[in-house]
């Protein structure tokens, strides 16, 4: 007879012996670390990646972060992205698919200094605004809206946006408008794309490949990920802006408790939409991408018939409700 002590220790031997290694998976984000980013890094901060099973590795971005590119060749495992741009690529033949929602609506929009008599849409009529040329917002105000106006590229300052009244400028509802009062300008007006009718998500992206070939682990990473940005956004911040501040030395207290507050406010992460609350983080609408592809495809900015919804994104690795 074998002694209970003996068998014991086997056991424990052969438990270490079997023990699954964790799952090592990299995250491209789209900029540097900020809030935007609040749910990756509140829930690596707090284990809840470990607890899944996973070594999640979040690389910061920037200017020249080319997120889908990235993860098409699979230099990343996962990407933050808008679904206009991504959708735009996938058309290109990029292997991608959206599997998950950061944002309910892109906090992409044009801000207007508070000198300015713009006070909405038509009244960009003959207007420089300083933006990305190829942003398909541009050209979706000028068909809706049936006005003209002039695009200066932007360099991701707003030095230009200072002390110009007649300043307009995409930016990161977010985040600008901050950065400009620290600078000692007034709080500009915001015009949002979603007013418009632009219901554009910022999204998480992934390969084809590493989707047919690891639902397992985004299913997990999905759980950790949608924890997080709800204790991000319910709790108590401090370990997901104490990681951001480590990972960008220009993050500052007070510009993250800002930033925070308002994509809170925005009802960015949860919606604000009737369906919207902690319920719906994550989530993604396959209608809603019907009627991005529609919208683009009206532009002939995006082929018609070129990405469909299913081709486009999947629910597949989100919690079942």
């Amino acid at each position: 007879m074998i002694a209970p002590r003996l068998i014991a220790l086997l056991l424990l031997l052969a438990g270490t012996v079997h023990a699954a290694e964790p799952f090592k998976l990299t995250v491209q984000l789209d900029w540097v670390a900020e809030p935007e980013h609040g749910g990756f890094y509140q829930a690596q901060a707090r284990g809840y990646f470990a607890a899944e099973g996973l070594d999640v590795t979040i690389i910061p971005g920037g200017p020249n972060a080319f997120v889908l590119a990235k993860v098409a060749t699979g230099q990343a495992d996962i990407g933050q992205a808008d679904s206009t741009n991504t959708l735009l690529q996938q058309a290109e033949g990029l292997p991608l698919v959206q599997f998950a929602a950061v944002f309910q609506d892109d906090p992409s929009g044009l801000l207007v200094n508070a000198g300015s008599a713009v006070r909405s849409f038509p009244d960009l009529q003959g207007k420089t605004i300083i933006a990305r040329p190829e942003w398909a917002f541009l050209p979706f105000l000028k068909k809706k809206y049936g006005i003209t106006f002039n695009v200066m590229p932007q360099n991701f300052s707003v030095a230009a946006f200072l002390g110009n009244k007649e300043a307009i400028q995409q930016g990161y509802y977010i985040a600008e408008p901050y950065h400009i009062v620290a600078a000692g300008g007034k709080e500009p007006r915001f015009l949002s794309t979603w007013e418009a009718g632009f219901r554009a998500y910022a999204v998480l992206v992934t390969s084809r490949k590493f989707a047919n070939a690891h639902p397992t682990e985004l299913k997990a990473f999905l759980r950790a990920y949608i924890k997080g940005w709800r204790d991000y956004i319910e709790g108590d911040p401090a370990p997901a802006h104490a990681a951001m501040k480590a990972a960008n030395g220009n993050n500052t207290d007070a510009f993250m408790l800002a930033s925070r507050q308002l994509l809170i406010d925005g009802k960015l992460v949860t919606g604000r939409d009737a369906d919207g609350g902690p319920q719906n983080i994550g989530r993604l609408s396959p209608d809603r991408f019907a009627t991005q592809i529609s919208q683009l495809e009206e532009l002939d900015i995006l082929p018609k018939g070129k990405v469909t919804v299913p081709q486009a994104m999947t629910t597949a690795f989100l919690p079942v409700e």
